[in-house]
């Protein structure tokens, strides 16, 4: 349990440094946010996470657009999703709905 709340918090803290980092034309920059849980390729990591790649890409965007207006709760993805512009969001959803 400690050890997942250390990586929970290193992965919120380092969002903070990521956004400057991509482009919104470049969805895979902006993945290097969701590997942690969500896989090099789309795929998560653990059970509990779940699969990106080869996803729509409409649905993506619309779950990360709850994320980020609170429709959806969830402290980490609240986190991952804030202060991303909505043509992050696209680029974002669009990268991970190319994944095989």
């Amino acid at each position: 349990m400690r050890r997942m709340i250390i990586l929970t918090m290193g992965t919120i803290l380092s969002v903070s440094v990521l956004p400057g980092m991509a482009s919104a034309a470049d969805g895979k920059s902006l993945s290097n946010r969701c590997i942690s849980c969500h896989g090099n390729n789309g795929i998560g990591t653990k059970d509990e996470y779940p699969n990106l790649a080869g996803q729509k890409s409409a649905y993506l965007f619309k779950q990360m657009q709850a994320f980020q207006s609170g429709k959806r709760s969830d402290p980490i993805m609240g986190a991952m999703v804030k202060g991303m512009s909505e043509a992050d969001l696209k680029a974002l959803a669009d990268y991970y709905s190319k994944l095989r």
